[in-house]
């Protein structure tokens, strides 16, 4: 069992599990967090699954948590590791069963004041264009033919329908596309579940977000971003639905069966992995692109739909520009230094974002000079961030948090808090709820996560990406 005395403080805001603590450790594990939120982290079994991931073959350096970490299927959510792809394995556990969940920001140019009189019509227009819940898709089933352009292609083969503008792809992590996509590697019960769901939020904690502009951390930054104080922006939080789910569900099933083939032991089967090299490795490397290009295309389709909602309630003349997309469930191959030589990664991600540097060549132009928009979704009711990405970040895999992460299970939150009592107090607080199901906002209670501000404090205070902006929510259009 590990306290508080198995630790090592190497700052104020890194702890280090030592190597030493377990035999089958192949390296240290690390969490990023703050004295007081360390208690936190014992209270469910996700310091023990960050443990089991420096178990993992080629991993390089350490195994890393951020400060929303908290239990997790095989990886903690907030886990980060870096494998050699020579030497080490991929795990489905490491990006989790919604592939390539992530965040985008539209930001329009129009403050508070020009929109509040029309807040609630536009929240209901929102809700009208973009189904939402879990199971809950389009009454159009796309055929396979057209699934498969979407795996392959994610964003563009909905741009090139008309469903957005080419800098819609300019402004996405790897231009909304992971290069290496096999829409063969698919499965087909996987991409039947995809049909009817392209341009659909899902359950849980999705949502898509009218928000305000509430304060200004870094003008510069801020200004490069086009960020301005009181300005309305909508964030859009989904991934790959039950797409993603299926190809999952597969690729843990086929390692989990091949693991003795190539001799893998590992301390809990949800850790599932194979090399990277193997067939397994590549066809689930292969499945999991096409998952994730099914997820941008997910968020480009609800982005078109917001942008109707929007003109409509607000007029032809107004639209909203595409800040960013960013994945948070994802694997990616990618450069980084380790013992002072750059090499290949396969960098896992599981609730954890990318943060790279100023100067990186694959952060869009415009915002190259000042680093890669990070964006941070608070839980319901509460503040998101938007930061940027620091040279620090490259001690972290250049990651830090998706959000502010659990502090309890969704039967928890269940039992705690009524949603008739959620809707009363979000509405006091002037915010507009546009809901299927009580349960569901019962589940997403504000309480039931940790303090997003303390969250986001640690990642600027250990300078992994700086805080440049803060969002509140106006109205929220949540699932079941």
């Amino acid at each position: 069992m590990i306290s508080k005395k198995d630790f090592i403080k190497i700052s104020d805001w890194l702890w280090e599990i030592p190597q030493s603590f377990r035999k089958d450790m192949r390296v240290p594990a690390r969490i990023y967090v703050s004295e007081k939120m360390l208690d936190s982290v014992f209270q469910d079994k996700s310091l023990e699954q960050l443990i089991n991931v420096a178990t993992l073959p080629g991993i390089v350096d350490y195994s890393l948590a951020m400060p929303d970490i908290h239990e997790g299927y095989g990886f903690p959510i907030g886990g980060v590791a870096a494998i050699d792809m020579e030497s080490g394995v991929i795990s489905p556990g490491g990006v989790g069963f919604d592939i390539n969940c992530g965040v985008r920001l539209l930001k329009s140019n129009l403050n508070e004041q020009e929109i509040r009189n029309n807040l609630d019509r536009l929240a209901t227009e929102i809700q009208n264009q973009v189904p939402s819940g879990l199971g809950k898709g389009r009454q159009i089933k796309l055929d396979i033919k057209s699934i498969n352009e979407i795996l392959k292609k994610g964003v563009g083969a909905l741009i090139e329908k008309g469903y957005g503008q080419e800098q819609d792809a300019q402004n996405c992590e790897s231009l909304g596309r992971l290069v290496g996509a096999d829409d063969n590697a698919v499965s087909d019960r996987a991409k039947n579940r995809g049909r009817d769901q392209v341009g659909t939020l899902g359950s849980g904690n999705h949502f898509c977000e009218v928000q305000k502009v509430e304060q200004i951390f870094e003008p510069n930054v801020a200004s490069q971003f086009g960020l301005f104080e009181n300005q309305i922006v909508i964030m859009i939080h989904t991934g790959s639905r039950g797409l993603g789910h299926q190809i999952a569900t597969d690729y843990i099933r086929i390692m989990m069966g091949a693991m003795s083939k190539y001799g893998i032991r590992l301390p809990d089967r949800e850790l599932a992995a194979c090399p990277i090299k193997s067939s397994e490795g590549q066809r689930y490397l292969a499945a999991m692109a096409a998952g994730a290009n099914y997820a941008w295309a997910n968020r480009q389709m609800i982005s078109h739909c917001v942008r109707l909602a929007w003109k409509k309630i607000l007029g032809e003349k107004e639209d909203l520009e595409l800040l960013y997309d960013v994945a948070h469930n994802i694997a990616k191959i990618e450069e980084c230094q380790i013992d002072n030589k750059k090499i290949n990664v396969i960098v896992h991600r599981k609730g954890a974002t990318r943060a790279f540097p100023p100067g990186h060549l694959e952060v869009p132009i415009q915002y190259r000079s000042v680093g890669q928009p990070v964006l941070v979704p608070g839980s319901m009711g509460t503040a998101s961030y938007v930061l940027a990405g620091t040279q620090k970040s490259q001690g972290a895999f250049y990651s830090v948090c998706h959000g502010a992460g659990r502090a309890m299970s969704r039967n928890e939150a269940i039992r705690r808090f009524p949603g008739n009592q959620i809707i009363k107090d979000l509405e006091s607080q002037g915010i507009v709820v546009k809901y299927d199901e009580l349960t569901g906002l019962a589940e997403e209670a504000p309480l039931a996560y940790k303090d997003i501000n303390s969250v986001v404090e640690v990642i600027d205070g250990a300078n992994l990406a700086q805080k440049v902006a803060k969002l509140i929510p106006l109205a929220v259009i949540k699932g079941e």
